[in-house]
């Protein structure tokens, strides 16, 4: 495990102090107030401890501890949304955040309503193109806690988990190195299209997308309401209507596939191949 450098500790200051998630404005979570969605993410790479939000000492991909890098596309990568997560398991263990290069992927619009209130966001294939995400180094029991927040282990769950190797997708996480892959969670229902078929970017914010598909469907809207309050009030409310309106993005046409779902399965020699879920927390584990 890297270690922390504690550079804003003084005299009298306790380890950490000044890196809280609240102190970094990094706190929000998206499972609580679906408006926040993805949350806050950070500037730079940090380690994850309980509240705080630690400088990396080294990168985390070095330390030789049997973790795994999974690629954060929407709310993991909020540490307020990552330690909702944890916590809801019980999982208090650090969690390494690397920020990194990312080529031949970009961020779409998840084709599922979540019963947590917003339109989360999912990988897809885009050759060429490239982005600024995080990569999550997780441990078995992190990797488990994840996997059952997206659905993973369920039958009726809403994500898979995908292998994307290089170079189909090049990661690169700042210190001259290329991973030879990375895990990300590959939407089962597809994602939603511009309406020329080709994948539509997640604006990174949840009033003008929810707006936008309002705006666009007379059926949603008597679903969900005229307003991204109303659709998350509801949203949150009733599961089945939920599924309701995940069906009717695939009714309207509006679903394409993510060009990511010939990589769903595990990596190469995957160290926590069949490992088991943990149990579900209080609210349940997928979004």
């Amino acid at each position: 495990m890297p270690q922390p450098l504690d550079r804003d500790r003084g005299p009298g200051r306790p380890p950490g102090g000044g890196r809280t998630l609240e102190a970094l404005g990094l706190a929000g979570v998206p499972r609580e107030d679906p408006l926040l969605y993805p949350g806050a993410w950070p500037r730079e790479s940090g380690l994850l401890d309980g509240d705080r939000l630690l400088p990396l000492e080294a990168r985390a991909h070095d330390d030789g501890g049997g973790r795994v890098p999974v690629l954060a596309i929407g709310s993991n990568a909020s540490p307020g949304q990552l330690r909702h997560k944890m916590a809801e398991f019980g999982v208090g263990s650090p969690v390494p955040m690397v920020r990194s290069r990312v080529t031949g992927l970009d961020i779409g619009v998840s084709a599922h309503v979540s019963r947590m209130g917003y339109v989360s966001a999912s990988p897809v294939a885009a050759p060429g193109t490239v982005r600024e995400l995080f990569v999550l180094w997780l441990d078995a029991e992190q990797l488990a806690v994840v996997d059952a927040s997206e659905g993973v282990p369920m039958a009726g769950g809403n994500f898979d988990r995908a292998w994307l190797p290089a170079p189909d997708v090049r990661v690169e996480p700042g210190d001259g190195s290329v991973l030879r892959g990375a895990y990300a969670y590959v939407n089962r229902h597809g994602v939603l299209h511009d309406g020329t078929g080709t994948p539509r970017r997640h604006p990174g914010e949840q009033r003008p997308l929810i707006t936008g598909l309002l705006r666009g469907s007379a059926r949603l809207r008597a679903l969900f309401g005229t307003t991204p309050e109303e659709f998350c009030a509801r949203a949150r409310a009733d599961r089945r209507l939920c599924d309701r309106g995940t069906r009717l993005f695939a009714e309207e046409g509006r679903v394409a596939p993510s060009g990511l779902e010939r990589y769903v399965g595990p990596g190469p020699d995957d160290p926590f191949a069949g490992a088991r879920p943990p149990s579900a927390g209080p609210t349940g584990p997928t979004p």
